[in-house]
């Protein structure tokens, strides 16, 4: 089984297996899953493996809005023992689970902290 060779610890599959949400498409063959629960699925794989950093490239793109939190929860708690760095177009998700948050602005790395900042540096059209 391809999973004892990432986690060969029954505890390490555990995570995985026993993790929420994953009971109501357990039965279900991966190539059938929503994109919601593939995204879902790959990121436990992903985050529980043992790696100090984790580079995701738009994790909440065309997902369901109940994985979007299911994600959100998980990046939340895999983000207490190991770095991540994302990318995503999704603003107020990504401003809701990171520490630190930048847009590239002519070349520069800006940090940006709050909403108002993604305006200020034309990432967002004026709300006027």
């Amino acid at each position: 089984m391809l999973f004892r060779f990432f986690f060969p610890s029954g505890e390490d599959q555990d995570k995985i297996f026993y993790a929420p949400q994953v009971f109501s498409f357990e039965k279900i063959k991966v190539g059938k899953l929503s994109m919601g629960q593939l995204r879902y699925l790959e990121l436990l794989i992903i985050g529980n493996l043992h790696h100090q950093f984790l580079m995701l490239d738009e994790p909440f793109s065309m997902i369901e809005p109940l994985y979007k939190d299911i994600i959100k929860d998980l990046l939340l708690k895999l983000k207490q023992t190991k770095g991540i760095i994302l990318t995503d177009h999704y603003y107020d998700d990504v401003l809701q689970i990171t520490n630190r948050n930048f847009v590239i602005k002519g070349g520069d790395m800006v940090e940006v902290t709050t909403e108002n900042d993604l305006y200020k540096y034309d990432y967002l059209k004026s709300k006027e």
